[in-house]
């Protein structure tokens, strides 16, 4: 390890907080949850707007993309309760996701506070987490009913999850799997890892300094850390 892997390895540990985004980055894109979370949405909108599936599905996207989310959108143009919707989308098979004692075990050895940050909701964070077996590593979840229903990457939720861990940017590490969402806790003073997947929304927003470390293994870059073998 030169110079430079050593304070970058150093710095990271010690970080007094480490905020981490549930979705394909605690759990490997493979299980993909959010096939069945977009197929919940497709059905939640076909019921409460009484409109077919395929005028289901072109407003969930077109909601996506004038609102930042469907549920933003189905808020504004339909006065519609988050909470219903919230629930139904994420009533799902989490079988796929599996136990990891290997991110257990690094996790054991990571200094510093650890908290989620989620774009969704404490319950499916708890059950994202139980399913792993790594609930008892992480202080609380920054949710989407937290963030005032303001999903990552827009700056608001960010200073209000901030403020209620009492964070300090300078201090903290953010560990997410879409680069995009990385862009503001840099401007924070954040140290941010990338955890690079296949999918293609994984890499929109990738380019720039915002990107501080890379890569396609938390668990294994997690050890490597730990163990002082951390490479840039």
């Amino acid at each position: 390890m030169d110079d430079d892997d050593m304070n970058a390895a150093q710095g990271l540990l010690a970080s007094e907080t480490w905020i981490f985004d549930l979705d394909n980055t605690l759990y490997p894109e493979r299980c993909n949850l959010f096939a069945q979370i977009d197929k919940q949405m497709g059905a939640f909108i076909t019921d409460f707007l009484g409109v077919d599936h395929t005028e289901a599905k072109t407003i969930q996207k077109r909601y996506f993309l004038e609102h930042g989310t469907t549920l933003n959108g189905l808020m504004h143009h339909h006065g519609m309760d988050p909470a219903k919707f919230l629930h139904f989308v994420h009533d799902i098979d989490y079988s796929p996701v599996l136990r990891d004692d290997r991110l257990n075990t690094a996790l054991e050895a990571l200094p510093g506070r650890k908290l989620i940050f989620t774009n969704g909701t404490v319950a499916h964070a708890d059950a994202v987490l139980d399913r792993i077996g790594i609930a008892h590593h992480f202080d609380g979840t920054f949710d989407i009913v937290a963030a005032d229903y303001q999903p990552k990457p827009n700056a608001e939720p960010y200073h209000k999850m901030v403020a209620a861990f009492d964070v300090d940017p300078a201090k903290a590490v953010f560990v997410e799997d879409m680069a995009k969402n990385l862009k503001v806790p840099a401007e924070m003073g954040m140290k941010t890892v990338w955890v690079k997947t296949k999918a293609e929304w994984s890499s929109f927003g990738s380019e720039g300094g915002h990107v501080q470390h890379i890569t396609d293994d938390l668990t294994d870059w997690l050890h490597a850390l730990v163990r002082g073998e951390y490479s840039l």
